[in-house]
C-alpha cells in the first residue's frame, strides 16, 4: 500500500474519514468522566452498556477492516457460527471482569487508526469481496467504499444509542 497518511487525503477519501472521524467522537465523548463500573451501567431497558458498544463497534470496525483487505473468509458465514462464536459476540456487548474504559477506548483508537490507514492507502474503492451468508445480508457483494460506509453507519448507529444510554444514566447529553 501507499505510502499516503491521512492528512494528505482529499475527495471521498477525506470525506469517508471526515464523517467517521465524527460519528467515532460522538461515540467516545458519550463516556467522558465515567468510572469503568457506570461505563459497565445498564441503566435503559436494554442490554446495552456504554463500554460494551464501544466493544462492539471495536470488534465491528475490526472485522470489516479484515474483509475490505482480505474478503469474505475472514468472516464466518451464520450458519458455520458456533455456541463459542455467538458466546464471543455476546461478550462484546458488555464489560467483562477486567475490563476497564481505558483499555477499550484503547483498542478503539488503535483499530480506527488502523481503518483510517487503509482508507488513505487503499489503491481502489471499487474492488468488491462476496459477502459472508447470514439472513440480513441481502445482497451477495460488497464493494470496499460500501463495506466502509457500513463502518460510518455502524459507528453512528451505535453513537446514538451511546446518547441515549448516558443521558439515562446520568443526565449528560452529547450534544443539546
Amino acid at each position: 500500500m501507499g505510502e499516503q497518511s491521512t492528512d494528505q487525503v482529499t475527495g471521498e477519501r477525506a470525506d469517508l474519514l471526515a464523517t467517521l472521524a465524527e460519528a467515532r467522537h460522538f461515540l467516545r465523548f458519550t463516556t467522558r468522566e465515567l468510572t469503568d463500573e457506570q461505563a459497565a451501567m445498564r441503566p435503559t431497558a436494554s442490554e446495552l452498556c456504554l463500554g460494551g458498544l464501544i466493544k462492539h463497534v471495536t470488534a465491528v470496525e475490526r472485522n470489516w477492516a479484515s474483509f475490505i483487505v482480505d474478503g469474505s473468509p475472514v468472516m464466518k458465514d451464520f450458519n458455520e457460527m458456533t455456541e463459542e462464536d455467538f458466546a464471543r459476540r455476546a461478550d462484546e456487548f458488555r464489560m467483562l471482569p477486567g475490563d476497564t474504559l481505558a483499555g477499550v477506548l484503547d483498542a478503539y483508537a488503535e483499530v480506527a487508526r488502523r481503518t483510517d490507514e487503509l482508507v488513505a492507502t487503499l489503491p481502489d474503492l471499487d474492488t468488491v469481496h462476496e459477502l459472508p451468508k447470514a439472513p440480513w445480508n441481502t445482497e451477495t457483494h460488497w464493494s470496499v467504499r460500501r463495506a466502509l460506509i457500513h463502518i460510518v453507519a455502524e459507528t453512528a448507529q451505535h453513537a446514538g444509542h451511546a446518547d441515549i444510554i448516558r443521558e439515562s444514566l446520568d443526565g449528560a447529553k452529547s450534544m443539546g
